[in-house]
Formats: structure tokens, C-alpha cells, sequence
């Protein structure tokens, strides 16, 4: 099914973007606008919980599912071999994957405003990591943060067996799989 093909279109490719990006805009207000009262001090911290929590899911899913876990190892090596072509996980599936894993769960956990607080924050979250990653393999990097990620993510595709972090580099450090550029022959 081309809808669920790991190289998309331009058009496919970008469009998820934009998805996600009227997600991240217009979510925020509509679930303030309908949570109750009592839950709107909650409400943001719940959101920043799935933000963070978003850093773990981007950490642990690039190490031991894309680097760990077939059929996902060998659609991420086509990755790996054409970093600038247009691949990425198909809409479809990450809107079903954030539903399923995170919304869901939280949800039982938390009841519904915050458990779709926690998955808000965490789908902004994968918003942000699929600019930042598109952003370390199709821009010049104007910030000294940029160039880090850009090296960072470099030295990821020339070893594969570390540097998984995209967007945050700190559990890469946490969990002993961070090489720095003077590190790395």
C-alpha cells in the first residue's frame, strides 16, 4: 500500500509536517478550552510531562527498534544508506502509534484531559524531532546547537551503534552511548 511506504513523495513527506504542525497549533487551545476548570493547572504540566516523555520514546525507538527490531532495522538501514532521500514513518502509522501507545495508556492512567495532555506533549514533541532531524540532513546549520545535532547525527550514520539521540543528546550521555566528534576516529 503506497500509503505506508517508508519513501515518500515530496508532497506525502511535507504534508506530514503539516499535520503535525496544525496539530501542535490548534490542540492546545481546543483541549483548554473544553478541559474542565479544576484540571487547568494540570493540564500544561501534563503536556510538558509528553514532552519530555517524547525524548525517552525518540531515544529508546531509534536504539532498540530502528537499530534492534526487524522488519524496522532494515527499513531504517535504507535510511542509513540514502540519508537525503524522503524517508520517514508514514503518517498513518505515527498517528496510530501516538493513539495506541501513548494516548491510550495514558488515558487509563490519568483520565482523559491528561492523559490527551501527556499525548499532546508528546506529538509536539515528534513534531519538533521530525524538523530537527530533517533539519540536520537537508539544512546549514546556523546555531551552535544545529551543528552539534548535524555532527552528532553524522557520526550515527558513519557507526550506527551510537549517537541515537536526534533532538536531545542528554540520553545518549545517560545510558553511555554518546561519542563526541574528538571521540570518534
Amino acid at each position: 500500500m503506497k500509503t505506508l511506504a517508508i519513501e515518500h513523495t515530496e508532497l506525502a513527506y511535507y504534508a506530514d509536517f503539516g499535520v503535525y504542525l496544525l496539530a501542535a497549533l490548534l490542540l492546545p487551545g481546543v483541549l483548554m478550552h473544553y478541559t474542565p476548570m479544576a484540571l487547568h493547572r494540570e493540564l500544561p504540566l501534563a503536556g510538558l510531562a509528553g514532552l519530555g516523555l517524547w525524548t525517552l520514546i525518540e531515544y529508546a525507538m531509534h536504539r532498540f527498534v530502528f537499530h534492534g527490531l526487524e522488519p524496522f532495522q532494515s527499513l531504517h538501514a535504507e535510511h542509513h544508506r540514502r540519508p537525503l532521500a524522503l524517508i520517514a514513518t508514514p503518517t498513518l502509522v505515527s498517528v496510530t502509534l501516538i493513539a495506541v501507545l501513548v494516548w491510550l495508556p495514558a488515558t487509563l492512567l490519568a483520565g482523559f484531559w491528561l492523559g490527551s495532555g501527556v499525548a499532546l506533549g508528546v506529538t509536539i514533541g515528534y513534531f519538533v524531532y521530525g524538523v530537527i532531524h530533517h533539519g540536520v540532513h537537508h539544512w546549514r546549520a546556523k546555531s551552535a546547537w544545529m551543528r552539534q545535532c548535524k555532527r552528532q547525527h553524522a557520526i550515527h550514520h558513519h557507526d550506527p551503534h551510537i549517537n541515537y539521540g536526534v533532538t536531545m543528546l542528554w540520553w545518549d550521555r545517560a545510558f553511555g552511548s554518546n561519542r563526541k566528534p574528538s571521540d570518534h576516529p
